[in-house]
């Protein structure tokens, strides 16, 4: 028996031995990846991806390699998010001549070596080369002998140059992405021989000139998005030969015309954005036969809005926000739409009632500032997913529908500047997701429903303007999230309630019938920004506590029957007393009639929950758009390369020092910023070009772009004041002007160059530089005594709109200075609302309460100033793989034996003394990130217990 089944045994063992063999990687694909090991574990660290593999195992079970199907040969090799700066391993992983794909995305590369493309130009199977979001600089590369390679990806680097025909060989190509880059010159015309590409993306580079019409050529083209560049002229009527197109996205051009009528017949397309353009005309009719997404927002579209515009079945989103639309909204609309945005418009006539009984699906709604009239229609309470319904500014009247009190889902109501009526319906605390009700200025009547203290996630309550009576409910206090309360401009009166302890924006009580002495109550609330008890009938003195309150930057207690000794206050606060005759003003105290009116320091940046969605994703990139003249101080100068040497650029010099002054010449810094290879870097708002003047000086000049609706001031000369102001501000940690020049598209503003760079940078190892304990020691205290002086002003406290590791600048890799302190100054809040992500900061940095509050505080830039400490204490990113530092680090600072883990192991291990300091500024870091913003220390706290770290 033992015999008979022999020859199958053997059989059997010989097939496994032949398979073990022929499953084995080659010895030198071996060899390769054990190189890679090598140079990659020396480059990172103890941040080596691989650690805990080992080196003699089988490569094909390495984190990022894939091998076939008999792991007989290494097919891909990605290696992203290994933290590697060094590119030497590259040439040696192209001696894999069965590479298809190489992944080496996120990473920290500032450069290619030249053999990489030696040899993987001659690996002959390579389909994919992904290099986005790294620090590469540069021009393009020339592909050569890249005969197979299908997807290409240099997006989110520092290329710059113009590409013309380094990507002329790669004849399969189907796939390219160069966007957020710094590309130049007319858009590319040549990708390969055989016009087989399937997507193109360009978006956020300075390509210009007309509409590449040669996009035509690309029969096979799935995907074109050009957005966020200087292109012009007219959309090609040929675009609608494009049969395969789906996405087409060219958002913030310089495109004019009208849309055209050929799109409707791409059967194909689905998303069409178009928004931030100067399309003007008629909306074509048929256009969204077969869109899901369609935006054509602020532009100067006009005549009505197309019937037939919003009832295809597979419409979902439709955004038509700023244009010059009139007419009704149409009455059929379609059951799948979710997201629908018509406002700032002059839209009227009836609200269409009817079509919204049907709506399930509606998220969000957006009418707002138009000429609708009529009643708000009861149908509203069907659609129950919506999560926003603004029908602000219009000419709405009657009551509010009780049935809106059935919108299970909503977050938002905003119904202000309208003609309602009655009273507010009691149901209204049905509403257990609201976050922000605004009834205000309409005619509404009655009381203030009691029930309206169980809306416990409420942050934002806006009632003035109304004819509203009675008291304020007594359980108020209930809203322990409430930011902001504005009840002035009514009938109410009675004792005033205790108020919520979050209250932190403002609390108005003013044009009320409120009387008797200001209630000691008030002193509870330590957070609060603005209080407002004008024109009533308080008496008596102003309490002392009013005093005391921390977070106050505005009193007004104008018009009342107050007497007695007004107390001493801060210097930042602004106090409003007139119309109280019985007042005393006590020396150094000056009466408000002599005393300058300060600026309120609360900026209001208005946005509407779905830019709010999106802000954790997408960054505002403001690219200008290049013109051949500008009039400044009524010169004129040219934006060209040549400047003509009898042409005077008139700036103006803000600094005292005769150093500075003798250096600066305004004519070069323009002929710096007109080239874009100058650009060194860029923060949310800003550009910031190197340019260096006659005496061999280097200077930073900073470019805002005035045509970006959000960066607005409406006086180029009151802006002019303000600069002028900060000029006079005198601190080594603060990024000072030395002098600014205005034009009628940009302002651009000159300071001391900072040689090493941006802290984010270094952080990331991108420029060279590796920073010890004792030097990101010395930059925080540096952040922190600049950001407390800015807080301190004297003449009201300056806030900052975006403060980052990319907006802190390095002198030497001690001294750190904050950027871009004159932000706050250009945000215009009354060019803010409708639907651009206004961000006051850079994501990963926002504090968690502008979701809701949408303002800028004190408490939001100790925030912004703990996730910079976490970044130095970390040395990660403020973000990483869709994770906020911040949230990581709070839940794992849960339990106390994994702080150490925290820690940059690379600085913490360097001693005890080391590990203990970075241990106790992590501390005061957890403090600084509190999810509860009055759970915040100030910034003068804040350097102080940092100093006692030492």
């Amino acid at each position: 028996m033992k015999l008979r089944y022999a020859p199958h045994l053997v059989i059997i063992f010989l097939s496994f031995f032949l398979q073990m063999i022929l499953s084995q990687l080659p010895p030198t694909q071996i060899n390769v990846m054990k190189s890679v090991y090598d140079m990659i574990q020396k480059d990172t660290n103890s941040s080596f991806v691989w650690n805990g593999t080992d080196k003699s195992s089988t490569p094909c079970s390495w984190k990022g390699i894939s091998c076939n199907s008999n792991n007989s040969s290494i097919t891909k090799v990605s290696v992203s998010l290994f933290s590697i700066s060094r590119s030497d391993f590259l040439p040696v992983v192209c001696q894999i001549d069965t590479l298809e794909s190489l992944d080496v995305s996120q990473n920290h590369l500032s450069s290619i070596p030249n053999e990489f493309f030696t040899s993987c130009g001659g690996t002959s199977g390579l389909k994919l080369l992904n290099f986005s979001r790294n620090k590469l600089e540069g021009v393009l590369p020339t592909f050569t002998g890249f005969g197979k390679l299908e997807s290409l990806d240099f997006s989110y680097n520092n290329l710059n140059g113009k590409v013309e025909l380094q990507l002329d060989g790669l004849n399969s190509l189907k796939s390219l992405n160069l966007s957020y880059n710094r590309f130049s010159g007319s858009v590319p015309r040549s990708f390969g021989k055989f016009n087989i590409l399937e997507e193109l993306q360009l978006s956020a580079n300075f390509f210009e000139g007309e509409f590449p019409s040669q996009v035509v050529n690309f029969a096979n083209l799935t995907l074109l998005d050009l957005s966020l560049n200087n292109i012009s002229g007219v959309i090609p009527d040929r675009l609608g030969e494009l049969s395969k197109l789906q996405v087409l996205i060219l958002s913030a051009n310089g495109l004019s015309g009208t849309i055209p009528q050929y799109l409707r017949n791409i059967r194909t397309l689905t998303r069409f954005a178009a928004n931030q353009n100067q399309f003007v005309g008629n909306i074509p009719l048929g256009i969204t036969t077969y869109l899901r997404n369609l935006d054509l927002s602020f532009n100067n579209l006009n005549g009505t809005i197309p019937q037939d515009l919003l009832s295809p079945l597979n419409l979902q989103f439709v955004d038509l926000t700023s244009n010059n639309l009139e007419g009704p909204v149409p009455a059929n609309i379609s059951v799948n739409v979710i997201r629908l945005r018509l406002g700032q418009n002059s839209l009227n006539g009836l609200f269409p009632s009817a079509s919204f009984g049907s709506l399930h699906s509606l998220t969000y709604l957006e009418l707002d500032n138009n000429q609708l009239s009529g009643s708000i229609p009861s149908e509203l309470g069907k659609c129950k997913k919506l999560a926003l319904l603004n029908l602000a500014q219009n000419n709405l009247s009657g009551v509010i529908p009780v049935e809106l009190g059935d919108i299970s889902d909503l977050q938002v109501l905003s119904l202000q500047y309208n003609n309602l009526v009655g009273e507010i319906p009691s149901n209204i605390s049905q509403l257990n997701k609201l976050q922000r009700l605004n009834f205000s200025w309409n005619s509404l009547n009655g009381s203030i429903p009691s029930s309206i203290s169980s809306l416990r996630t409420l942050t934002n309550l806006n009632l003035q303007g109304n004819k509203l009576h009675g008291r304020i409910p007594i359980d108020i206090s209930n809203l322990n999230v409430l930011l902001e309360l504005q009840l002035g401009g009514n009938q109410l009166g009675g004792p005033i309630p205790e108020m919520p302890l979050s209250l932190q924006i403002a609390l108005n009580l003013s044009h009320n019938l409120f009387q008797g002495p200001i209630p000691s109550s008030l002193s509870r609330l330590t957070s609060l920004e603005v209080l407002d008890l004008s024109y009533n009938r308080f008496s008596g003195q102003i309490p002392d506590f009013l005093a005391r309150m921390g977070g106050l930057t505005r009193l007004v207690l104008s018009f009342n029957q107050l007497s007695g000794n007004v107390p001493e206050f801060q210097g930042f606060v602004n106090v409003e007393t007139h119309g109280n005759d019985g007042l005393i003003y006590l020396s150094p105290v000056t009466p408000p009639q002599a005393a300058k009116k300060r600026k309120s320091i609360v900026v209001a940046v208005l946005v509407p929950i779905a830019g709010v969605a999106t802000i954790a994703v997408f960054a505002l990139i403001a690219i200008s758009v290049t013109r051949r003249y500008y009039r400044i101080n009524d010169e004129h100068f040219y934006s060209g390369e040549e400047i003509p040497q009898s042409l005077v650029v008139q700036g103006k010099v803000l600094t005292a020092n005769s150093i500075h002054k003798s250096n600066i010449d305004f004519t070069k810094a323009m002929v710096a910023v007109s080239e874009p290879s100058n650009v060194v870097f860029k923060t949310r708002f800003s550009t910031y070009y190197k340019a260096v003047m006659p005496s061999g000086t280097t200077y930073f000049v900073k470019k805002l772009n005035w045509s970006d609706k959000i960066l607005q001031l409406g006086s180029h000369e009151l802006f002019g004041e303000e600069l002028k102001n900060i000029g006079k501000l005198n601190n080594s940690n603060v990024m000072i002007p030395l002098g600014y020049l205005l034009s009628s598209d940009s302002a651009y503003l000159l300071y001391e160059f900072a040689p090493i760079g941006a802290l984010y940078d270094v952080l990331r190892g991108s420029l060279g530089y590796s920073l010890d304990w004792a030097s990101r020691y010395s930059i925080a205290i540096g952040v922190a005594q600049g950001l407390a002086f800015l807080h301190g002003c004297d003449t009201g406290p300056i806030l900052l709109l975006d403060l980052s590791s990319k907006s802190i600048l390095l002198k030497s890799q001690n001294e750190a200075q904050i950027g871009d302190i004159e932000l706050y100054k250009v945000i215009d809040p009354s060019k803010s609302t409708g639907s651009f992500s206004a961000v006051a900061g850079s994501v990963g940095y926002i504090p968690p309460e502008y979701a809701y509050t949408m303002r800028v505080t004190m408490a939001g830039n100790v925030y912004s100033f703990g996730v910079v400490l976490l970044e130095l204490l970390t040395g990660r990113p403020a973000v990483s793989q869709g994770t906020e530092l911040a949230k990581s680090v709070l839940s794992n600072s849960e339990k106390h034996n994994k702080w150490d883990h925290i820690l940059d192991s690379s600085i913490s291990k360097t001693s005890l003394n080391v590990r203990s300091q970075m241990l106790a500024v992590l501390k005061l870091a957890l403090a600084c990130v509190s999810v509860s913003p009055e759970g915040r220390p100030k910034m003068k706290s804040v350097l102080r217990m940092l100093l006692n770290a030492r």
